[in-house]
C-alpha cells in the first residue's frame, strides 16, 4: 500500500514586508554617513532678464581664475600673471611658492590698490568696524578638469575656503578682540559681510591633460 505524501506546510511570509520596513528604519537611524571635507555653497539663481545677465559680467581684474586639469595641476590666473601648482604640498605653500590660501588673500584684500586686482570700494558696516575699503565685486572662479582626481579637487576647495576663513579670524581680531567662533551671530554677519565668501564654481570640462 503506497504511503501519501505529507505536505510541507505553506510559511506564512505575511509580516516578512514589516520586518524588512523596520530593520531598514533601524540601520538607517543608527548609521553614520562618512562626510568629507569640502565646500558647502549657496549659489545665487541664475540671472532671468537680459539686463541681469549684464550685470553678473565681472571685469577680469575682478576675476581669480582656479584651474585643476587632469594631471591634478591647478593654474592660478589673474591679471598680475599666472602660477602654476604641480602637487598638493605645492598648494599648502611647502615649497618655494606662495600658498593657493596666501594668493587668493591677496587678491581678496588688494591692500596696495593695484590695479590689476579687485577694485576698492569704501562700504559701510557699521560699529565698530565702520567705514572701510572693500573689493566687493571680487570673484573665485573655480573649474575642474571631469578626470581631476578628488583629492585634488578637495584639497583645492579647501584652500579656498581657508583663506576666507583666515581673513574672517583676522577680522573678528581686529574689529572685536575675539575668535570669530566667539563671536555673537550679529557680529559674525558684520565680518562675513566685509569678507564675502565669493567663490563660483563652474561644470567640469576636458581640459586635455596640463601644459603651461
Amino acid at each position: 500500500m503506497a504511503r501519501k505524501k505529507r505536505k510541507v506546510p505553506a510559511l506564512n511570509a505575511s509580516s516578512m514586508a514589516d520586518i524588512s520596513f523596520l530593520l531598514l528604519t533601524f540601520f538607517l537611524l543608527v548609521s553614520s554617513m562618512d562626510t568629507d571635507s569640502g565646500l558647502a555653497r549657496r549659489l545665487p539663481p541664475p540671472p532671468q532678464h537680459e539686463d541681469q545677465i549684464e550685470t553678473v559680467k565681472v571685469q577680469e581684474r575682478n576675476l581669480l581664475v582656479v584651474l585643476v586639469n587632469a594631471s591634478d595641476e591647478t593654474m592660478v590666473r589673474s591679471q598680475i600673471g599666472t602660477e602654476w601648482y604641480q602637487s598638493e604640498v605645492e598648494l599648502l605653500g611647502r615649497g618655494n611658492k606662495a600658498s593657493l590660501k596666501d594668493k587668493v588673500k591677496e587678491f581678496v584684500l588688494n591692500t596696495s590698490n593695484n590695479p590689476l586686482l579687485p577694485e576698492l570700494m569704501e562700504e559701510d558696516f557699521g560699529s565698530p568696524i565702520g567705514t572701510v575699503p572693500v573689493t566687493g565685486d571680487h570673484v573665485v572662479s573655480l573649474q575642474n578638469d571631469a578626470t581631476t582626481s578628488y583629492k585634488t579637487y578637495i584639497a583645492v576647495q579647501n584652500e579656498l575656503v581657508r583663506a576666507y576663513n583666515e581673513l574672517r579670524q583676522d577680522g573678528a581680531k581686529k574689529y572685536f578682540g575675539v575668535d570669530y567662533d566667539k563671536l555673537t551671530t550679529d557680529q559674525q554677519e558684520q565680518i562675513n559681510k566685509l569678507y564675502p565668501q565669493r567663490i563660483s564654481e563652474a561644470e567640469p570640462k576636458n581640459f586635455m591633460g596640463g601644459g603651461k
